[in-house]
């Protein structure tokens, strides 16, 4: 089979898929996108250059559609220029969102054009208008995110199917296109991330020494391990999107009731999700600026971006995980921490609760409720028998339904690849 696939920040969401395709010699893929690819496949690479910018003197409720329609000119000219070599591919894999497949049935009809469905945007029951303290107050809302949809439209208009990573995502999408996409999540390593009850991470502390660009002084290691109380928060970015600022509002108490327990806070203090902070500002800084007069600074570490074999550390120390989020796409690190038998405590949001059942594969708790949250923690805490039980179970559950190799592959592969 000839197999393109289509990602903006190539390969993204099939850094796994791309091996497995690759595996076989049967198959001819190419990966098409903004950069190079350094990855361990032995693939072609199309990269697209865009020639022209958005013009200034544009409604702005179509600029981000005008945007992607340069992205997806400038595909379409790479593809053009890939098609005049002679390269006609099977099936064609593409990750909408940012505008590069609109264009692609217009060079390969005939092609197999197959969507990542990521999510469909939503004025109401979605991320928009859960979280009052930072809504957006403009009266346009609505009409912006149906112009965000505008390019969602268009690519569902010409594809033959799609693929959602869970069916809450698929959910997003109108009844009419539904049918047409089936629920393959990408897959979680359960090999790799599995419990590990020798770990034990050493942590490099002291003042500012989690401040990017400060001075670190008077640093000092400490050893953690799983003899002791670990909480642990994981996001690619600290901000309310994923319940940053419910977590910080939140640990003054919990570190109150648990006066021995340790924070590991890994994440970057940009913004991937919703509003930017106040000018010169980070979610990060002004959500521990509320709360550091009440915090034992001592025992809250903020690790920032880690390699991912640290990230896996964390998750494997962990004596509770705490993952919250808007209804909104949910994190691999969710996964992650259940395959690693961690005992979660998350949002009770509707996407994390196709993951998470109450009671059996975590505790879930009011996304607003600070003092819920606090109790949630302090309670599994104190109880290694729940803790034993939730963590197996969300291991088992992970396994079951989200294994890399042995679920997810198979059936991405069996999708792309049916004639």
């Amino acid at each position: 089979m000839r197999v393109l696939l289509v990602h903006q920040n190539f390969p993204g969401q099939f850094r796994n898929l791309v091996p497995a395709l690759a595996r076989d010699p049967a198959n001819q893929v190419v990966g098409f996108g903004m950069r190079a690819y350094a990855g361990p496949a032995p693939i072609r690479m199309v990269r697209y250059d865009i020639g022209r910018q958005s013009s200034a003197a544009i409604h702005p409720w179509v600029a981000e559609l005008e945007a992607k329609v340069i992205r997806g000119e400038a595909a379409w000219r790479a593809a053009l220029a890939l098609k005049a070599e002679g390269f006609s591919p099977d099936v064609i894999y593409a990750h909408p969102s940012w505008g590069e497949s609109i264009f692609l049935k217009d060079v390969w009809p005939e092609a197999r054009l197959v969507l990542y469905c990521e999510f469909f945007y939503r004025h109401r029951g979605a991320d928009v208008g859960f979280d009052p303290e930072f809504d957006d107050p403009s009266p346009d809302v609505a009409c912006r995110l149906r112009m965000k949809n505008a390019n969602n439209l268009l690519n569902l208009d010409i594809a033959d199917g799609g693929i959602s990573p869970t069916h809450w995502q698929r959910d997003t999408y109108p009844d009419a296109v539904r049918p047409r996409i089936d629920v393959i999540h990408d897959g979680i390593d359960t090999v790799r991330l599995r419990p590990d009850p020798q770990k034990r991470v050493t942590i490099e502390v002291g003042p500012d020494a989690d401040n990017p660009g400060g001075t670190p002084m008077s640093r000092q290691r400490i050893v953690l391990g799983r003899d002791d109380e670990v909480i642990t928060f994981v996001n690619r970015n600290l901000e309310p999107y994923r319940g940053y600022h419910i977590f910080m509002r939140a640990l003054p108490e919990i570190l109150r009731r648990r006066p021995k327990a340790h924070v590991l806070i890994v994440g970057g203090f940009d913004v991937s999700y919703g509003p930017r902070p106040p000018e010169g500002r980070t979610w990060r800084d002004i959500f521990l600026d509320e709360v550091k007069a009440r915090l034992d600074r001592s025992r809250v570490h903020y690790l920032g971006y880690v390699p991912y074999d640290v990230h896996v550390s964390v998750l494997q120390l962990s004596t509770v995980h705490v993952y919250l989020t808007y209804p909104f796409v949910v994190s691999w690190s969710l996964l992650e921490a259940m395959s690693c038998g961690a005992a979660i405590v998350a949002s009770d949001t509707a996407p994390v609760r196709e993951m998470i059942v109450d009671g059996e594969t975590g505790r879930l708790v009011d996304f607003f409720s600070i003092d819920g949250l606090a109790s949630a923690v302090d309670e599994l805490l104190g109880d290694a028998a729940a803790r034993r039980r939730l963590g197996e179970k969300a291991r088992a559950f992970a396994c079951e339904r989200y294994d890399l190799e042995r679920v997810c592959l198979p059936r991405q592969l069996d999708y792309l690849l049916r004639r």
